[in-house]
């Protein structure tokens, strides 16, 4: 990606992949006159990373999980959005999207759930 290096941080680094390509699709739905899903599209699939990379600079820990349980809201809000695409526009592949949105899923919902057993310990 344009000479930007990897943060070394996989959840920062798919979810910065993530929202490129949700950009770059929504862009493409816009070409297309669908801009009410485009929009609906691109603010919650690029708020996912937006919310974990604030959760980077907690003010606590119940921070930290909060804003990756807003993550998760968003993953499934975006879930929901490319179903709507999938079902209604058959010419366009979302497959690579919703692969590396499942991936973001299993990896945010793993740090929720290791740091809520932190918590309790």
């Amino acid at each position: 990606m344009r000479g930007r290096k990897e943060t070394g941080n996989p959840i920062l680094d798919k979810t910065l992949v993530l929202s490129v390509l949700i950009v770059k699709f929504c862009d493409q739905l816009n070409t297309d006159n669908k801009r009410e899903i485009a929009k609906q599209l691109l603010r919650s699939g690029t708020s996912i990373g937006a919310n974990i990379r604030e959760a980077q600079n907690p003010e606590s820990n119940a921070d930290f999980i909060h804003k990756f349980k807003i993550a998760s809201k968003e993953i499934k809000e975006t879930e929901y959005w490319l179903d709507i695409i999938e079902e209604c526009y058959e010419k366009y592949n979302i497959e690579d999207i919703s692969k590396l949105l499942n991936e973001v899923a299993k990896i945010t919902n793993s740090i929720i759930t290791t740091m809520k057993s932190k918590l309790k310990n």
